[in-house]
């Protein structure tokens, strides 16, 4: 409950620094904006260091392939980088090639995902009946 508190902290401080620099100065309203996500994403590292580690526990539990597991944090990072990036490229009022960047997000993580879904397909297989 107290790293939600913070978060909606850093958040409102970044959000009322922004609605009042950005009238004078625009270039330093968009720093704030990214100054203020860092800081929101690093309150979240160790959060997320514990995720990973139940997943570890899962993974090593079911015998999934480190080398899928790898693969499954590598898509959901870039689903975080992607989103991150086009929401700043979205707030900096260039909506459009924020679509962009979530539209190439989309199709990297769809060619990342295929050895997954090949390897449930296989394991699907396999439990048919011939």
């Amino acid at each position: 409950m107290d790293i939600a508190i913070k978060i909606v902290a850093i958040g409102m401080i970044t959000c009322i620094a922004t609605l009042i620099v950005r009238p004078v100065r625009s270039d330093f309203a968009t720093f704030i904006m990214l100054a203020g996500g860092v800081i929101i994403l690093a309150l979240l590292l160790n959060y997320l260091s514990s995720v990973f580690l139940s997943l570890k526990s899962i993974i090593s539990f079911t015998g999934i392939s480190n080398n899928l597991f790898g693969l499954l944090i590598k898509i959901v990072a870039i689903g975080y980088i992607i989103e991150f990036t086009a929401s700043l490229c979205s707030d900096t009022g260039n909506s459009s090639l924020g679509d962009k960047i979530l539209l190439g997000g989309k199709v990297i993580i769809m060619v990342m995902a295929m050895p997954i879904v090949t390897n449930i397909l296989q394991i699907i297989m396999k439990l048919l009946p011939a």
